[in-house]
């Protein structure tokens, strides 16, 4: 990455819990106030990649919602989220992203078709490019999950995907929603000649079943069942209260287990919306699986956190790691980055130590080509 030059990163969902986490803690980082916890990319393996430094990063974005982000960032804070006092302090930077936040859509009642859609939001990126002399912007899309398609026309998230690739943005879909995957893309997809990256970030549930499946395999033990429920307040428990959003959020939850052990493994993975729990989640599983001479066994486990802060440090790597891919002229999906999905774009392995073994592979390459 040339000294001195900026990188944009475009959120979709730019007011959420998770972008603004992303921005406040970008912004903390860069000050010195908090150490990169959970940041990959700023572990020594990557220090020579070439990768765009945390404060070269500048942040805008697309949402329907209408709260400012240090509003946004104060609801966080009294959620327990954000450390006290951190809305504050990053005060400056979180109202200078806001002022880059553009109007999403569509909105109830507005009567752009998709054309113009796509056209409205590929000059919000280059706008932001040009005018902040950005030397290229990568779309990130961080919105709440919509339900899974299966009607005519393109749904939001794959109007803002194809916004990114009209623009010459590459482009990441940290969520289980259609984004680039819609059939109706395929071709411009093909065509476009920048790289892209999803789906559905692995912060939490998946990212242990990612672990422990392939452990079962290695040990020779038969799994005859694993089944899961999630328990989470917030944005995401509304909207994956819909059978339809929680469909499309289930489907890569399950990819980990039948790529790893097969067709075959009883029970399904649950989605409760409760609301007093805010922006924490609780995911446990029960696993039921045979040892030797068939003796029954069982293993549970419990995962308790922030999914907001979880997330943000995965969307700050993905950001880094694909702007640096851009800059050497890569293309198509970026399968080494499949460390980070529940559903990655490609034929990666399904093996969390594999996955991070060509996470590292990818580093070393990046940072070869200086």
């Amino acid at each position: 990455m040339t000294t001195g030059t900026r990188t944009g990163v475009w959120l979709v969902g730019a007011r959420g819990s998770v972008a603004t986490t992303v921005v406040a803690g970008c912004a903390a980082m860069t000050a010195g106030l908090h150490p990169p916890t959970g940041m990959v990319t700023e572990t020594d393996a990557f220090a020579a990649a070439g990768l765009p430094p945390l404060p070269a990063l500048v942040f805008g974005g697309h949402d329907t919602a209408e709260c400012p982000l240090p509003k946004r960032a104060e609801e966080l804070t009294a959620a327990g989220v954000l450390p006290h006092g951190l809305a504050t302090a990053v005060a400056a930077e979180l109202s200078a992203a806001d002022e880059e936040i553009r109007p999403g859509g569509p909105r109830p009642g507005d009567g752009r078709d998709e054309e113009e859609l796509i056209t409205s939001f590929a000059a919000d990126l280059t706008d932001f490019r040009t005018r902040l002399d950005l030397t290229r912007v990568v779309v990130l899309n961080v919105a709440t999950t919509e339900p899974a398609s299966g009607g005519a026309g393109l749904p939001p998230s794959s109007l803002y995907a194809a916004a990114a690739l009209r623009a010459g943005c590459p482009y990441v879909n940290f969520t289980p929603s259609a984004g680039l995957r819609h059939p109706a893309l395929t071709d411009t997809v093909a065509a476009c000649g920048l790289p892209h990256a999803g789906r559905d970030g692995k912060t939490g549930q998946t990212l242990l079943r990612s672990v422990l499946a392939p452990m079962f395999v290695q040990r020779a033990l038969t799994v005859r069942a694993w089944s899961g429920t999630n328990l989470l307040g917030g944005g995401d428990g509304a909207a994956l209260a819909d059978p339809a959003a929680a469909a499309a959020k289930n489907a890569g939850k399950e990819r980990v287990l039948t790529d790893t052990l097969g067709p075959g493994v009883q029970g399904e993975v649950h989605i409760d919306d409760v609301p007093a729990l805010g922006e924490w989640k609780t995911a446990w599983d029960h696993i039921a699986f045979d040892g030797f001479l068939g003796a029954r066994m069982t293993l549970q486990t419990t995962w308790q956190g922030c999914d907001s802060a979880l997330a943000a440090p995965l969307v700050l790597d993905l950001a880094r790691l694909t702007a640096r891919a851009h800059e050497l002229g890569l293309s198509g999906p970026l399968e080494d980055l499949a460390f980070y999905f529940k559903d990655p774009d490609g034929t990666p392995p399904s093996a969390l130590a594999d996955q991070y073994t060509r996470l590292l592979a990818f580093g070393t390459r990046l940072g070869e080509s200086r």
